[in-house]
């Protein structure tokens, strides 16, 4: 089978490619560098089964035809649309930056599958579609749906978007609602901006928000491993999951804490006071992942442990 992965040079990008390859797949990667990096997929190795194509998804007609080369030669099955805005603030600033690299990045993505005839869909979607639920368990189908950033509505916008394409002509989409993803390589996040920090001052850490913003971590293994599960696993044309842990997350302050102790055990840590890092930030939400629990599968790190997992892979990275 031939695989595109859209933001495919981002940190799950690069992971998903591998993991496929690994599977007998070969894949294609395209992403405009503007937040994934070259570097990432020097992190990997770039395998012979693996073709990285720098492109800009939004440039509809150079899109079209840098791909038409590759689907012409070993023809595409299935999409992983994972391109999207992941600076959240940048797109609160700017509603056009999640205009064009959260929903028109997915409308174009549609716009390629339809002329090439590729009927499988898989999309990255985020819990910030739901907005702001508190410490309630939220379940798939719990509305309404009322996101409080831009990313958050251009997310749920694509969503709209996907579905609509599986009424008229897509054979198959599913829909994954991401948690607060954790890994190696990253480009971006809160272990990633802790670490950066510190290797500009040692001796302090400062954190937006009280610490206190509790959410689930999900390491990038389990990550992908569990949508596979769920693409192999599930047959119905619409498909929609939260993909989470089944523990209760963990804290701003837990995180800040493991990454001084890796990196920089004599710094001290002083936090904000507000209960949001930003606007837009969910402080607190937990997934009920029943149904991907119905079907068999469990993480294999914790929140904490993947936090903790994740913090020495990434300070291994900048020590490359």
């Amino acid at each position: 089978m031939s695989v595109l992965i859209t933001g495919g040079a981002g940190f799950i990008g690069v992971n998903l490619a591998k993991t496929l390859v690994q599977r007998g797949h070969s894949v294609v990667l395209i992403d405009n560098l503007s937040l994934g990096s070259k570097e990432n997929l020097q992190y990997f190795d770039l395998l012979p089964e693996i073709e990285f194509i720098t492109a800009d998804v939004n440039k509809l007609e150079t899109y079209i035809s840098t791909l038409a080369k590759f689907h012409n030669r070993n023809a595409i099955t299935e999409v992983w649309h994972l391109a999207a805005n992941s600076d959240i603030p940048a797109g609160i600033e700017d509603p056009s930056v999640d205009l064009m690299d959260t929903f028109l990045t997915t409308f174009n993505t549609l716009k390629l599958m339809h002329q090439f005839n590729i009927g499988r869909l898989i999309f990255a979607s985020s819990s910030a579609i739901y907005g702001d639920m508190g410490d309630t368990p939220i379940r798939e189908h719990d509305g309404p749906l009322i996101p409080i950033s831009n990313y958050g509505a251009m997310k749920l916008a694509s969503e709209a978007a996907i579905f609509a394409a599986c009424e008229k002509w897509l054979d198959q989409c599913f829909v994954f609602r991401f948690p607060n993803v954790v890994g190696a390589p990253a480009t971006h996040g809160v272990i990633f901006d802790f670490i950066n920090k510190l290797r500009i001052n040692p001796a302090r850490l400062d954190v937006l928000g009280n610490g206190k913003q509790q959410k689930s971590y999900l390491h990038v293994s389990d990550l992908i491993n569990a949508m596979l599960f769920v693409c192999e696993s599930c047959k119905a044309k619409r498909q929609i999951f939260n993909v989470g842990q089944v523990d209760d997350g963990a804290s701003v302050r837990y995180i800040a804490e493991e990454v001084v102790r890796q990196f920089s055990p004599e710094a001290t840590i002083k936090f904000g006071v507000e209960e949001k890092g930003w606007i837009g930030d969910v402080p607190k939400f937990r997934y009920d992942v029943s149904k991907l629990k119905s079907l068999g599968w469990r993480p294999t790190f914790t929140s904490e442990q993947a936090i903790s997992e994740s913090v020495r892979q990434i300070i291994t990275q900048f020590q490359r």
